[in-house]
């Protein structure tokens, strides 16, 4: 299986255009942006995504809540997620880690390098 298709939620509607731009031209991969938690979860199920891209700071839903809100549907819970953050200290990112993150991308990104962190990031799951 390849990584193809990546749910990518942010609510900063500006780092999610600078995003889109990065995976999808540089990348080349096909993304779903949603604006936070709860659109992820009403669209999680249709889109199927090969990756969740998830930031950690949103208002009402935050990352981790989605998370553990993904994890608690087990047609959903294997698909691999990374943490996207400025909030990149090693006990931050431990905790991540510890809740089932696949791993973390820190924030700000460059996006020339953005889709290759990804791309990392999904060998590494894949074993």
């Amino acid at each position: 299986m390849s990584l193809e298709t990546i749910l990518y939620v942010e609510d900063d509607p500006d780092i999610r255009a600078i995003a889109e731009l990065a995976l999808v031209s540089v990348g080349g991969f096909r993304l779903v942006p949603c604006s936070g938690g709860q659109e992820a979860l009403d669209v999680l199920e249709d889109t199927r995504p090969d990756l969740i891209l998830l930031d950690v700071m949103m208002p009402s839903m935050d990352g981790p809540e989605t998370l553990r809100a993904i994890r608690r549907q087990p047609a959903l819970a294997d698909i691999p997620i990374v943490f996207m953050t400025a909030k990149v200290q090693p006990d931050e990112v431990e905790d991540y880690l510890d809740m089932g993150a696949l791993g973390v991308i820190a924030k700000p990104f460059d996006p020339m390098t953005l889709a290759d962190q990804v791309r990392t990031l999904w060998q590494r799951s894949r074993g």
